[in-house]
């Protein structure tokens, strides 16, 4: 796939992953993005240090379905059209479910699902009148084997997978390649409040899932050898996948405790 004529938006795009990404495909070329964020100085922050690049800014909450429309819309009217979406935009809430707010639960599956739905739902128009278009979805490896405390934002990530393969198969008479990317904890902002040793580095994520893209990936899984055997223990021996995580229990407590990016 050829960037630089391609039109991009990526939500989440002014800090950790979304970032990332969005300087990878600049150095590969590109020069037209829709950067979403809630913020607005973050936003601003990027023409100063991209100033080569054609930015449309935009700030809308993901969790707001208004907001999701307005920026689609913004969009449309701006460009009359998008090649690439990058769904980024997340949230993350850890704890015991009884003893999570009703906002957190509510705020993770409006933008890490409901949100990315809805904006992939306005968004397809535009993609589908592309030559050569594509959606990368942003899931985590929680997507695939959920933990004690991260219960909700498991949820939406699973919901992610789904979307994904649901929307590959759907789109199966236009030229839009739809894949996933499933990171694991990886050393951004999002992360800051938790006790996690050893992150990924955000630029080998984004390099990584974009060589994904370049090749054709329906899946990008971060993690190695060892994540794929636990996704496979998961699916086939989810009993055994119990015991694992229960000597696990403690430990996930602690390094959860004040992780919390809403």
């Amino acid at each position: 796939m050829e960037f630089r004529n391609k039109y991009i938006c990526i939500t989440g795009g002014s800090a950790g992953i979304g970032k990332a990404i969005l300087s990878d495909l600049i150095n590969r070329g590109a020069s037209h993005f829709a950067i979403i964020a809630r913020r607005k100085e973050p936003l601003k922050a990027l023409e100063d240090e991209f100033p080569d690049v054609s930015f449309l800014l935009i700030s809308a909450d993901m969790g707001n379905p208004a907001e999701v429309s307005k920026a689609a819309e913004e969009i449309r009217e701006s460009w009359g059209r998008l090649d690439i979406l990058i769904n980024n935009a997340g949230v993350v809430s850890a704890a015991l479910l009884d003893e999570m707010s009703d906002e957190d639960i509510i705020g993770q599956i409006g933008i890490n699902l409901t949100g990315l739905i809805l904006f992939t739902k306005k968004c397809l128009p535009m993609l589908k009148e592309s030559n050569e278009a594509a959606i990368m979805n942003v899931s985590s490896g929680l997507g695939f084997i959920a933990r004690p405390f991260y219960n909700v934002y498991a949820v939406t990530k699973a919901g992610v997978r789904h979307f994904s393969e649901a929307m590959r198969r759907e789109l199966k008479d236009f030229p839009i390649h739809v894949m996933t990317i499933y990171p694991t904890a990886t050393d951004t902002p999002m992360m800051k409040n938790a006790t996690v040793g050893n992150m990924d580095d955000p630029a080998d994520v984004a390099r990584v899932s974009i060589d994904g893209m370049v090749s054709g990936e329906i899946d990008v899984v971060f993690g190695g050898d060892k994540r794929l055997e636990d996704i496979r223990k998961n699916f086939l021996e989810p009993g055994e996948m119990d015991k694992v995580i229960e000597t696990q229990f403690d430990a996930l407590r602690e390094r959860t405790k004040d992780h919390r990016a809403m």
